[in-house]
């Protein structure tokens, strides 16, 4: 079909020859956008950041640089200032269906005690349909009983802050502030 993409995904380990060489057969492809693979699950943090560093340059800056499986605040703020446009990742609906909540850069377990009287919403800044009907008591009753409203809620709020993180660091990249207000998210 003509509305879809497909892209390549440059795989590698973390040599950095092999990712090279994976860049050069894909450049020659033509391809609408590239991935950048198998840099994601269980590996150190900074080779991640290594792999992607060295690999996202190489990768046509006009096409879309796409990296798998990225979705903490850190990953995510660290893949951008690296020059990735897109990632993807279980994370907020993993931790949803977990019992927890994302909520400005940290993660809260709404089936901790402190939660079962507390009559505030979730994250009272986010326009989630979540945070603006049901309030942390309610989750944290949901979660307690293992219901499974309380996992669809809590994923639903994840999906949406990390979607609002990235509209944030998009502003602070349109106003030339994306250092000064996400630098700390790369250390």
């Amino acid at each position: 079909p003509q509305d879809q993409a497909l892209f390549g995904i440059v795989q590698g380990g973390i040599y950095p020859e092999l990712r090279q060489s994976a860049v050069n057969s894909l450049i020659k492809l033509d391809l609408p956008g590239y991935a950048i693979g198998g840099v994601s699950v269980g590996e150190d943090p900074a080779l991640v950041r290594q792999i992607v560093q060295l690999t996202a340059p190489l990768l046509p800056a006009t096409k879309p640089r796409y990296l798998m499986g990225v979705g903490t605040y850190r990953e995510m703020a660290m893949a951008i200032a690296s020059g990735i446009d897109l990632f993807d990742c279980v994370i907020p609906t993993r931790l949803g269906r977990h019992g927890t909540a994302l909520v400005k850069g940290q993660r809260w377990n709404l089936k901790n005690a402190q939660f079962k009287e507390d009559f505030s919403p979730l994250d009272e800044e986010c326009p989630c349909y979540t945070c603006q009907t049901f309030t942390r008591a309610y989750l944290n009753h949901l979660v307690r009983l293992k219901e499974m409203l309380g996992c669809i809620l809590l994923s639903l709020h994840n999906v949406t802050e990390l979607v609002r993180f990235t509209q944030q660091i998009r502003q602070a990249i349109l106003g030339d502030r994306f250092v000064e207000e996400f630098g700390n998210w790369l250390d």
